[in-house]
């Protein structure tokens, strides 16, 4: 078996075997199959695509690749989620606090920015001192201890995923629904995951921006999941526009706060609601999404979520005292607001545009290997939303710049992403949920 014949078979539409795809992610693993080679494989599979049994292969060969974990001697049924990412996505830092806070343990797998979207670890990396490289040991008795524990991916689990994941980043070969399936399921899998509810992103801020993409993926997430041996949930919810106020961050980690305490804005708490519902209805700590959605409210408005959420963060060393006053974590130190042009409604807030200003202004990676300026971002207006009416000369949203020409380079690209209306448009949160 050949490396280039398993590209070239791809390449022209064949379909190809277990044994083929074994083959691929056991070399590149191993260092045999070079990353130009594993490139061409990508950009392959992003041109031809997969069949649903070709995935499964890949997602089971690459969850596969490293050590798996089991969790089983922690919790008797293990809950994740997983986000297919977006602009201002920072549900995991509350909705993880909130089931944790109510018994059922949440053990994550998470990433870090894939081109315009932000990640998970990046947000809570700047919180001073916070570490997410967590052995395997580490991770488990964090779960068993605290009930929640949020780290990266180690070299142990899916380092084939770890490996692709950076790869895709810099070929151009993110948004393919084979490719962002397997690296989210094979994460999940080697995780220990018994049940797990996906948070499936549509709109310009997602990689799937079309209501029919996001539930291609949707569903074959799920069918995988479900071949494999796992129970499946998946909400597709909008994020034609970012969802909350803040992108970048330092500001993502101050809205989670501000929302774990009983405020922060409506769509997200929203969002956080549904996610946290699910999650507790498929582990049986809820009776039906309504139970669910009411149990999640009460840890959030009882305080017992934020509680969870300080002791999580202590338990990865971060410093609490920044969490409390999150005056301590870093601000840029230019902020300027972008003013309405025009009286009206806001028609559209383009999410991919603040994603990819978020990344100029030093927020995101460009490139493979980029350091990330944690205090960079943006913060939209209450009225800077979709649907809200702003008057000529209000702000929109304020760009946190670490230089005033970035700043301004930022304040000429989202002026574009704004458009006006009329009348009021109100995007619905969540599209489907597929049980």
């Amino acid at each position: 078996m050949r490396m280039v014949d398993i590209i070239a078979r791809k390449r022209d539409g064949e379909e190809l075997n277990r044994d083929e795809i074994e083959y691929f992610i056991k070399g590149y693993v191993a260092g045999e199959v070079p990353d130009y080679q594993a490139a061409a494989w990508c950009m392959a599979v992003f041109c031809r695509g997969m069949t649903p049994e070709e995935t499964t292969h890949l997602t089971e060969a690459m969850a596969f690749s490293g050590a798996t974990l089991d969790l089983h001697d922690v919790a008797p049924f293990i809950v994740d989620k997983h986000s297919s990412g977006g602009v201002g996505d920072k549900t995991t830092l509350v909705v993880g606090p909130m089931v944790a806070s109510l018994g059922v343990p949440v053990g994550k797998m998470s990433g870090r920015g894939l081109s315009f979207s932000g990640g998970t670890l990046d947000k809570l990396d700047s919180i001073p001192g916070f570490h997410s490289d967590l052995s395997i040991e580490q991770f488990k008795r964090q779960l068993r201890d605290v009930g929640l524990v949020v780290a990266g991916q180690t070299h142990e689990l899916a380092p084939a995923d770890g490996k692709l994941y950076a790869l895709r980043d810099v070929i151009a070969a993110v948004q393919s629904l084979p490719l962002i399936a397997s690296s989210i399921m094979s994460k999940k899998i080697a995780a220990g995951a018994d049940a797990i509810v996906l948070d499936v992103k549509v709109g310009r801020g997602a990689f799937m921006e079309t209501l029919e993409e996001a539930t291609r993926l949707a569903e074959l997430m799920v069918q995988i999941g479900r071949r494999l041996g796992r129970k499946m949930t998946a909400l597709i919810g909008d994020m034609s526009q970012p969802l909350g106020y803040a992108a970048g961050n330092a500001l993502e980690v101050i809205e989670a706060i501000s929302t774990l305490h009983g405020h922060g804005p409506a769509d997200f708490r929203e969002h956080c609601l549904d996610v946290a519902a699910e999650m507790l209805l498929i582990s049986g700590a809820a009776a039906d999404p309504e139970h669910g959605r009411g149990m999640a409210a009460t840890a959030l408005d009882n305080g017992s979520a934020w509680a969870k959420f300080q002791q999580f963060v202590a338990a990865q060393g971060g410093d609490v005292t920044a969490i409390e006053d999150p005056d301590r974590l870093p601000h840029a130190p230019f902020v300027e607001p972008l003013r309405a042009p025009r009286a009206g409604y806001v028609a559209q807030v383009d999410a991919r545009e603040v994603g990819h200003a978020v990344v100029d202004l030093g927020g995101g990676r460009a490139a493979k290997g980029d350091p990330i300026d944690p205090a960079v971002g943006v913060v939209l207006a209450e009225h800077g939303k979709v649907g809200a009416q702003v008057e000529a000369g209000e702000p929109l949203l304020w760009v946190h710049g670490r230089t005033r020409e970035s700043l301004y380079a930022a304040l000429t690209r989202l002026a574009d992403a704004y458009r006006f209306s009329a009348d009021p448009v109100a995007p619905p949160l969540v599209y489907q949920v597929m049980r």
